[in-house]
């Protein structure tokens, strides 16, 4: 089993070599379409290379969900600057373990989807920014990047076609906020991870301030698919806005956690019920992150609802990174919404102070109130925190804090308000505090 048991409710698009004989080897990408999009690609001027992806419907697959053809059409025709094709691998948003499934069971499917990249905006140069603690897959990647540079795939002139490409790999140092992508091009570079002031925007001023093109793994994979078949045959699958197929992390309090590829806009309650096996122990549901702990939770009687960017944000959340965690009867929501904040404390950079100072207030007041310690005024206050804390950053992350901490307020205001005054916790025997 690589990632969980497959559901026959699966549509299988990026995952469709996970498990082949062989591994994840150059000649088994070969032998099942591997760079036929890329050698179409290559019969293509770099304008309908970029149509075809704006037909596709492909949304940046990372957590923003802008769509990706429109973000590769910015890059200036006109600059004499060198271009740059940069993946964020980084993947550290809680919930979410897809990016690192990709690379290590298919990663020339990365390579070839940077490579259309490259052709679509005559870049000569990639960067594969890898997640610290996944030092081990940067063995895996430079494997495949030597097999395609060996066959011809890399390097110079490419199959004969006059064009140049390279592709290189780069670790993090285990930085949260260096998935932010303007963070993670200072660290690229060499610097300290923090983000940058915008605009100018990645598209023209991005790696070494040149025009760069920056997504993250699992957008980039799906690039071949769609230069292969057609835009219009990928957003077939997913919805009208937002095509394609994603692959959904599902964790939490369910039978059958795992990795599933879904076409976009599947229904939120069948993944629970059909393909990760309902609610474990026969509890009922009580609520769901859908997109990683950065986006608002919905409590159970939301979640019949379609798995897509449009519908998630008219019901006041997020698809994200499609890290769906899930949240059974028997937990408690304080101590959840402690957990979630006092990540966000530990990984603020700490670059603008609403999100170095709010972060750290709000793990103080939070952890306090699940200890017994709370005081009456300190929902409010905690709201009062999380509000003054959006919009007022350089980067997304102190949105990311402020968001599901003001959600699990208003959505579960009852379960903090019996942590008051002393008050026993509605979960457990004895208020207890959150674990180091």
């Amino acid at each position: 089993m690589l990632y969980n048991e497959p559901s026959p409710l699966e549509v299988k698009v990026l995952t469709r070599r996970f498990g082949l004989p062989g591994g994840p080897t150059l000649a088994t990408y070969l032998a099942t379409d591997g760079f036929a999009g890329f050698r179409k690609a290559l019969q293509l001027k770099p304008e309908e290379i970029i149509e075809q992806v704006k037909i596709s419907n492909l949304r940046g697959r990372g957590g923003a969900g802008f769509p990706m053809g429109l973000k590769w059409g910015f890059v200036p025709r006109g600059s004499d600057r060198p271009r740059y094709i940069v993946a964020n691998a980084d993947e550290g948003e809680p919930g979410t373990c897809k990016d690192r499934l990709l690379m290590e069971h298919d990663p020339h499917q990365l390579l070839e989807g940077m490579l259309i990249a490259a052709r679509a905006v005559d870049a000569r140069a990639g960067y594969i920014y890898v997640r610290g603690e996944y030092r081990y897959i940067i063995e895996i990647l430079d494997r495949a990047i030597e097999e395609c540079r060996a066959a011809g795939y890399l390097g110079r002139d490419i199959l004969g076609s006059g064009f140049d490409f390279e592709v290189y790999t780069h670790s993090g140092a285990g930085s949260y906020e260096c998935g932010e992508e303007s963070a993670l091009l200072e660290s690229l570079e060499g610097k300290r991870g923090v983000p940058r002031i915008r605009p100018p925007f990645p598209a023209v001023a991005g790696l070494y301030r040149c025009p760069t093109v920056l997504n993250n793994v699992e957008s980039y994979s799906a690039v071949p698919a769609i230069l292969r078949d057609g835009g219009a045959a990928f957003a077939a699958l997913g919805t009208p806005r937002d095509g394609g197929t994603r692959l959904f992390c599902v964790s939490g309090h369910v039978n059958r956690p795992g990795v599933y590829e879904l076409p976009v806009g599947f229904n939120l309650l069948r993944l629970l019920n059909e393909v990760a096996g309902g609610i474990r122990g026969g509890r009922k549901l009580k609520a769901v992150v859908p997109g990683g702990s950065s986006c608002p939770v919905l409590k159970a009687s939301e979640c019949d609802l379609s798995l897509d960017f449009d519908t998630l944000a008219k019901a006041g959340s997020m698809l994200g990174s499609a890290g769906v965690i899930v949240i059974d009867e028997d937990t408690c929501m304080a101590r959840v919404a402690a957990r979630v904040i006092r990540f966000y404390a530990h990984e603020s950079c700490g670059w603008c102070i609403p999100c170095r100072e709010g972060t750290a207030w709000l793990a103080k007041l939070l952890l306090r109130l699940h200890e017994g310690g709370g005081r009456r005024g300190d929902l409010d206050l905690a709201v009062e925190i999380a509000r003054n804390m959006l919009g007022r950053t350089f980067c997304p992350l102190g949105d990311a804090a402020a968001m599901p901490t003001i959600a699990f307020l208003e959505k579960f205001r009852d379960e903090f308000e019996a942590h008051l005054d002393g008050g026993q916790c509605l979960f457990e025997k004895q208020p207890a505090g959150v674990e180091a």
